[in-house]
């Protein structure tokens, strides 16, 4: 049973960091949003916050532990600002300032 357990928390770690890795290195433009105006349909918006917000909300909690951790060294380096922005802020602000639906 445990080995069960470690290995579906395994493909679940995996998984949230291809959905995370993915949203975060696919270049979101929001000008198409702005440039068409198109209201976004409720699939949309469904796939939004299943398979965006929940794994941007999870990625600002590992964030936010990483960035706790890393913290002496980032004072080290001079860098704490940028750090908690790139690690918690940015992370924070996509998955909850954007409107639902908007990419």
């Amino acid at each position: 049973m445990r080995r069960m357990n470690r290995k579906l928390m395994s493909y679940f770690v995996a998984i949230m960091l291809a959905v995370t890795s993915t949203v975060c290195v696919s270049g979101i433009n929001t000008s198409y949003y702005d440039e068409h105006s198109e209201t976004p349909t409720a699939g949309t918006m469904l796939a939004d916050t299943v398979m965006v917000r929940l794994p941007m909300i999870a990625a600002t909690a590992v964030g936010a532990v990483t960035f706790v951790v890393t913290l002496p060294f980032s004072a080290l380096g001079g860098n704490v600002g940028e750090a908690g922005r790139i690690l918690v802020v940015d992370p924070a602000k996509y998955a909850f300032v954007r409107p639902l639906g908007v990419f």
